[in-house]
């Protein structure tokens, strides 16, 4: 009986966690002509330069078969990427199948703990490890962000001194900090592989998606196809860069105020619960107990929660 049990827990929390997953994070697939069996020149290429690294979803043959099917699986492994992390994308989906059954099953076991938060919490637990993954992500691009135009100033100067672009990308390579120097250095990798100035230049785009990267890419195209002064571009770039950064840094410590209450709000109902059952447990045993006292925390903690991501995205102003 317990076995059966478990195997139930198991197989609901996956169908589940997959339901989450495909309302949640699925995307409409491209138009390809691939899809007529046909194959374009990038494609051929990309395949081309790509035969010492393995491009798979997974290792596991039928496993990476059933994520294939999903037009998330292209997403992740983008995201993966710009993480910088070493994951598959089957690694990514196994972790987050493997966290919403384990809570799921933990919460199970405890009596009072309705039905539907318990499937609740194990869909909320099965997004940690893709947020965590967004996390690294945001962290990575925030710190290119920080150090880019430093690294623009440097090859500016490069560029001033006499040296090719492929010299200046090696020093910032062999000179800059990560992930600055990681970038420049898969770009010059790929040059010296046989690609051209602008495919190498596109994929550090595509791997560095932030409007900064897309301006300095623009620039050092049209200069290759019409000329002109790169060096200057550059240094007005950089110098644009950095109002930018300190704009947002007056931003975010004028929202700070803000993003503090919004955390003091979302802690203070559940700081002053577990405080009342510490001195008087009795008191909230009497809404344990009633009929609708389970649907009231439910809807309590639901209201907080949503509460407190309508405080984030106020806050959260894009410039």
């Amino acid at each position: 009986m317990l076995l059966a049990s478990l195997l139930a827990f198991f197989l609901a929390a996956f169908g589940l966690t997959g339901a989450a997953v495909w309302f949640l994070l699925r995307r409409p697939a491209p138009a390809s002509p691939a899809a007529n069996g046909e194959q374009t020149l990038e494609e051929f290429e990309e395949a081309a330069t790509n035969l010492l690294r393995s491009d798979r979803v997974s290792s596991i043959g039928p496993w990476e078969s059933m994520l294939q099917r999903f037009h998330f699986a292209a997403d992740w492994k983008s995201v993966l990427a710009e993480a910088d992390l070493s994951w598959s994308v089957g690694r990514l989906a196994a972790m987050m199948l493997l966290t919403g059954t384990l809570v799921t099953v933990a919460l199970w076991r405890l009596p009072w703990m309705p039905m539907l938060a318990t499937f609740g919490c194990g869909l909320l637990s099965s997004l940690v490890p893709y947020f965590r993954v967004m996390q690294k992500r945001k962290a990575r691009l925030d710190q290119f962000e920080q150090a880019f135009p430093d690294a623009l100033d440097s090859l500016a100067r490069a560029l001033r001194a006499g040296h090719p672009l492929a010299v200046g990308l090696d020093l910032l390579a062999s000179e800059s900090p990560a992930p600055i120097s990681t970038e420049m250095r898969r770009t010059l990798e790929e040059w010296k592989l046989g690609r051209t100035w602008d495919q190498a230049l596109d994929h550090l785009s595509r791997r560095v998606p932030t409007i900064n990267m897309k301006i300095f890419v623009a620039a050092v195209r049209l200069q290759s196809r019409s000329g002109g002064k790169l060096t200057e571009v550059l240094g007005t770039l950089s110098e644009s860069m950095r109002e930018s950064l300190a704009l947002e840094g007056e931003v975010r410590a004028i929202s700070a105020h803000g993003r503090m209450t919004g955390a003091v709000l979302t802690l203070l109902p559940v700081g002053i619960a577990a405080m009342m059952f510490y001195v008087n447990p009795p008191y909230l045993y009497t809404l344990t107990a009633h009929p609708w006292g389970k649907p009231m925390l439910m809807g309590a903690a639901g209201c907080l929660v949503l509460a407190h991501f309508v405080i984030r995205r106020i806050l959260d102003i894009r410039l």
